[in-house]
């Protein structure tokens, strides 16, 4: 992917840069402080369950789902975890992406990217994964889920996915009590949210990073 560079954030942590669209995976504030404060903090943590089943709009770096299952495994919480991405990074890549804080975790990430697609595969005890190489305009969900993770590229560049008809087929997906939760905090987008039935709140962002993101629920 020659469209593709790695840059670090002001965590520490690296995010991708997409030369074609000009436009990063994460936060150049910092990407695993942004991930893990908008999708792990503010929406995962706040589906008091004992399964969760997490639907993720775009697989991207691997980071969310890395996180997630760092998370199962400390909560004890078992989690599937559905994941959409319609173009997946290479080997060339992600094997460069430094998010692992020891070899263990490194293993952990690697088996997120290596495992096979469109199937179940069961990564640790607490954490498994169906990654879909699909178009979420395309969709058609057999499932509800609790917790989605909506992480697609910005409005501006993917305006096809913040749309009302979107949003209304992901709240028809989801359990009476789903949580959906995104770093656009954008007005336009809080509305469309709320178009479609959401409960929709802005929350303080990550340390260093956006002011506000929204949460929406069920």
């Amino acid at each position: 992917m020659k469209n593709i560079e790695i840059r670090t954030t002001n965590d520490g942590s690296v995010t991708l840069y997409n030369r074609t669209i000009q436009e990063c995976y994460h936060s150049m504030f910092g990407a695993r402080n942004e991930s893990t404060h908008i999708f792990i903090d503010s929406g995962l943590k706040q589906c008091h369950k004992t399964f969760i089943n997490v639907l993720e709009v775009g697989f991207g770096t691997g980071l969310n789902a890395f996180l997630t299952a760092l998370e199962a495994q400390n909560s004890k919480i078992k989690i599937h975890y559905n994941t959409l991405e319609l173009y997946p990074l290479n080997t060339g890549i992600y094997s460069q992406l430094t998010y692992a804080q020891s070899n263990k975790e490194q293993d952990l990430f690697m088996q997120l990217h290596t495992c096979e697609w469109a199937q179940p595969i069961q990564i640790t005890p607490y954490f498994s994964i169906t990654k879909l190489q699909a178009d979420l305009c395309k969709m058609e969900f057999k499932q509800v889920f609790d917790c989605v993770f909506f992480d697609a590229f910005s409005p501006e560049i993917q305006p096809e996915l913040w749309t009302t008809s979107i949003f209304k087929t992901l709240y028809e997906a989801m359990n009476s009590d789903g949580i959906l939760t995104t770093y656009c905090a954008k007005g336009s987008v809080r509305r469309t949210l709320q178009n479609v039935g959401f409960v929709v709140e802005r929350i303080p962002g990550p340390v260093g990073g956006k002011r506000e993101i929204l949460r929406a629920r069920k």
